[in-house]
């Protein structure tokens, strides 16, 4: 496993790192020596924020914890990170498809998902989409006291996301076929 770690606002000092790559190096096992894992370390104003993504076939793991204290964010990163692994060997198990950058004991691993770890829908909604401006979706996200909107971009005649950011600023979801 192969671990970059950067800093934005903040020196990666040695502490940190060894701090980082012991929480991450037990995830060792599960990855081929080949897989790249992107580490951020970030400070703004009080907030101690790491982010931390895993390309994997066909997807991503990944999360972002934030804390007062950048050694809690790293624990927190690291349990939400296995807890994800979980959900997503559970899936490629009732799939049957191969792990790719995953060793065999990944599969073989005894921490079998938890009832509280599995994706259960709930509900299904289904409502029409018209064509839309992102900007009016986002209004009409705002208007629906929702944190995303999922529209028909009037433009590229897709379907779209506009959501809610943290900063209070919105975003838009394009698909991108590959």
């Amino acid at each position: 496993m192969k671990i970059t770690i950067s800093g934005k606002n903040i020196e990666v000092t040695p502490g940190l790192k060894d701090a980082v790559e012991s929480k991450l190096g037990k995830l060792e096992r599960y990855f081929t020596p080949d897989t790249e894992v992107i580490v951020t370390l970030s400070v703004e104003k009080e907030r101690q924020k790491i982010e931390v993504t895993i390309p994997v076939k066909g997807s991503m793991i990944r999360s972002e914890q934030v804390s007062n204290d950048m050694y809690v964010s790293i624990d927190l990163v690291e349990e939400v990170i296995e807890r994800q692994l979980r959900k997503y060997k559970n899936k490629l198990v009732e799939k049957h498809h191969g792990g790719g950058i995953f060793q065999q004991e990944f599969f073989d691993s005894a921490q079998d998902e938890d009832e509280d770890d599995a994706v259960k829908i709930v509900r299904t909604k289904r409502f029409g989409i018209k064509p839309m401006y992102p900007e009016d979706a986002a209004i009409q996200m705002e208007l629906l006291g929702h944190d995303f909107f999922v529209f028909s971009n009037a433009e590229t005649e897709e379907v779209n996301v506009v959501y809610k950011r943290k900063n209070g600023s919105f975003g838009l979801i394009e698909p991108e076929f590959n």
